[in-house]
């Protein structure tokens, strides 16, 4: 079992327009709502591949019933979320036909108490030593301490388990610290974290400050990894039209999934590219085009760097 967590889950919303026009009203051609936030999108793809999924974090309120109601049709992934008195929040992605844009708003999280926080981490203790990998991913709601993702972290490793860090900020910088297997940051994540916009170096960079591999998403280019193995850059064949929504996440599941799986580095980048671009033909996040996933696992280009 796979293990993810999403402290900050939502219920995605997207809508597709024709075209997005400030300062006008618009037809929405068509509405979709999934269980959100990255862990479960995260899990989602797992789920698609094969991996036997248990997706934990926060849910409350009218929006975590639907989360919970939605999250139940997805098979192979085990709702393991933790009641929370305020409401789940919800996201809005605004999808422009005309150019493939979108743009996206998100709410803010519900407010966690101490008590429960305390109920997730004793339900965490618990889950983390049946997982064979942990991904943790997204941001903090309210009332959750800055440093939780360096206590999840020491304790999937006291658990001897292998973890993925996937956030931003201050909770990446302590999250860092505490030494987990993987982070994935993006350009601009790895830019706040070290402080340089060259993202080799700075790769590298963050790999010092504990994790035991950097892999830095560059958008269209691919991914740069920093490892104890070797420094290689995968990037797809060619770049894909489409929404980006949840292509990180893909990545995240992608690296995962070859990891649990015993794959070398270069061969769980070409997975995680190829997840990530066939993510981008999917109508929503959490989902990846299998055809269009196939095809380009089959043109990635690993090289080394540096």
């Amino acid at each position: 079992m796979i293990l993810t967590v999403t402290l900050n889950t939502a219920l995605d919303v997207t809508y597709r327009v024709p075209r997005l026009l400030p300062h006008a009203s618009h037809r929405v051609a068509a509405v979709t709502e999934r269980a959100g936030g990255k862990g479960i999108n995260v899990a989602r793809v797992l789920a698609a591949l094969g991996h036997e999924v248990t997706a934990t974090g926060f849910a409350g309120g009218p929006v975590g019933s639907v989360v919970h109601e939605l999250l139940a049709r997805s098979p192979r992934v085990v709702d393991a979320l933790v009641p929370c008195e305020a409401g789940s929040r919800r996201t809005l992605a605004v999808v422009d036909e005309s150019s493939g844009d979108t743009t996206q708003f998100n709410e803010p999280g519900p407010l966690i108490t101490s008590a429960e926080w305390s109920r997730f981490l004793a339900q965490y203790g618990e889950l983390v030593r049946g997982a064979r990998a942990v991904a943790l991913c997204g941001s903090l709601p309210p009332g959750v301490p800055v440093g939780a993702y360096a206590v999840l972290v020491r304790a999937a490793r006291a658990a001897g388990v292998p973890v993925l860090l996937d956030t931003s900020g201050e909770a990446l910088r302590r999250g860092v610290a505490a030494r987990p297997e993987i982070i994935k940051p993006n350009a601009a994540e790895l830019a706040e974290l070290t402080g340089s916009r060259d993202p080799l170096p700075a790769t590298r960079d963050a790999r010092r400050r504990g994790a035991h591999a950097v892999v830095t998403s560059l958008g269209p280019d691919g991914l740069l990894a920093a490892t104890a193995e070797g420094t290689w850059q995968a990037a797809p064949p060619r770049v894909l039209p489409g929404n980006p929504t949840g292509a990180g996440d893909s990545a995240v599941a992608g690296l995962l999934s070859a990891l649990v799986e015993g794959a070398d580095w270069p061969d769980r980048l070409t997975r995680a590219v190829a997840l990530s671009a066939a993510t981008v033909l999917a109508p929503v996040a959490g989902e990846f085009d299998p055809r269009t996933y196939e095809e380009v696992r089959g043109s990635v280009k690993v090289t080394t760097a540096g």
